[in-house]
């Protein structure tokens, strides 16, 4: 009798061991908001080659757990749609971790889903400064736009150029963008000659261009949403002969984004940016990228969009071995604060004190090789941490 209750006890307990491990090997599963449709589809697009390009690498298991991901469509500056979205995921999906946010505006209407749910929040692009203030659950892995701008204005003023015009989009990122150029140019000595913010969706910039014209500036600084009115900007400078006035064109590197470049074409050339990666980053990991993603995309060019995904699925992968499997929103983000690895782009690290990246900026200047057109890097700024968080 005792020997058989023993058994028992004994068998009861295996059960609840094995209870125990499949609860702990379940499936986690990342619920990606994305633009999948609209004017910014291509940027879901390229995020989503990035996750798909890091999981056909690494597998799809991390530490005993089995990765599904669960793609929702925010059809691009679209708050609202973002959240509703977001809040599917957590409620009926019951998603372990929120990742993607292309769109700053998108960023800010779940972060606060994202605390009430003590959940991890990945952000692959959107890159206004505060959005990783906006919840202690948020981590980045993309970049800021005051990272891009402060390293164009330190190279500006260093190589000969005292004043510059501001032109940019009138919306967060590109507040960002001017404030932080703004501020580090003139902290360094030059004169901003004007100051100006288009409308998102602008079509023709020459009735702006026209002032930057009259004001003869050493250079334009500029940020406009990438794609088509990059396209527009590029063209209306060439067409009122800014370039010939020697007046030089340089903004932050998702102006000249290896996905815009077709468009942009030779109006472009000669165009200087500040940016954490080029498809012509010179370092073995990158070349084993871009083979890799030629192979797996072919006719198509990763970007920084692409590197965003890439990157986030390492973290996401990284955290979980860290953690032993276990995704809940404070042990997972305990293991990213201070977390290193070699990127695509360089060398990176999540900031321990604000959850955002440090990284490598560098300064590159649009030209032709071998016939391509390439971000090609001549200037290098280590490791660089958001300047809009520094004070």
């Amino acid at each position: 009798m005792k020997f058989g209750m023993k058994l028992g006890a004994v068998a009861l307990s295996m059960s609840a061991a094995l209870s125990v491990g499949a609860a702990q090997a379940k499936d986690l599963t990342v619920g990606l908001v994305l633009s999948v449709s609209g004017p910014f589809a291509d940027y879901g697009r390229q995020i989503q080659n990035g996750i798909h390009l890091y999981m056909a690498e690494h597998g799809d298991t991390v530490a005993g757990r089995k990765i599904k991901l669960i793609v929702k469509d925010d059809t691009g500056i679209a708050p609202a749609v973002a959240k509703r979205q977001a809040q599917e995921l957590l409620i009926k999906d019951k998603v372990d971790i929120l990742a993607g946010f292309d769109l700053t505006p998108n960023a800010f209407s779940v972060a606060p889903l994202a605390t009430e749910a003590k959940v991890p929040m990945i952000v692959m692009n959107a890159a206004t400064s505060s959005i990783t203030e906006k919840s202690p659950y948020i981590a980045r892995v993309s970049m800021t736009l005051p990272q891009s701008s402060w390293a164009m204005a330190q190279w500006a003023y260093k190589n000969g150029i005292h004043s510059a015009y501001i032109l940019v989009a009138d919306y967060g990122p590109g507040h960002d963008a001017q404030e932080q150029f703004k501020k580090t140019f003139t902290g360094l000595g030059g004169k901003i000659m004007g100051e100006v913010r288009t409308p998102v969706s602008t079509a023709d910039y020459s009735p702006f261009l026209q002032r930057v014209k009259d004001t003869k500036p050493a250079a334009l600084f500029f940020f406009v949403p990438p794609g088509s009115s990059m396209v527009s900007l590029v063209k209306n400078f060439r067409e009122l002969g800014l370039d010939k006035l020697g007046i030089k064109a340089m903004g932050p590197g998702d102006m000249t984004d290896e996905n815009s470049l077709p468009a942009l074409g030779d109006a472009a050339l000669g165009m200087i940016t500040a940016f954490h990666y080029s498809a012509a980053h010179d370092s073995p990991q990158n070349k084993a990228f871009v083979a890799a993603y030629a192979k797996s995309f072919p006719g198509d060019a990763p970007n920084f969009m692409s590197i965003g995904g890439y990157d986030g699925m390492q973290l996401i992968y990284k955290a979980l071995e860290k953690t032993k499997g276990d995704a809940g929103g404070d042990a997972f983000m305990a293991a990213v604060k201070g977390m290193k690895w070699e990127s695509p782009r360089g060398p990176v690290e999540i900031d321990p004190d604000t959850r955002d990246i440090i990284q490598d900026e560098y300064i590159r200047k649009l030209e032709r090789v071998d016939g391509k057109l390439q971000n090609v890097e001549f200037d290098t700024f280590k490791a660089v941490k958001d300047p809009g968080k520094q004070g």
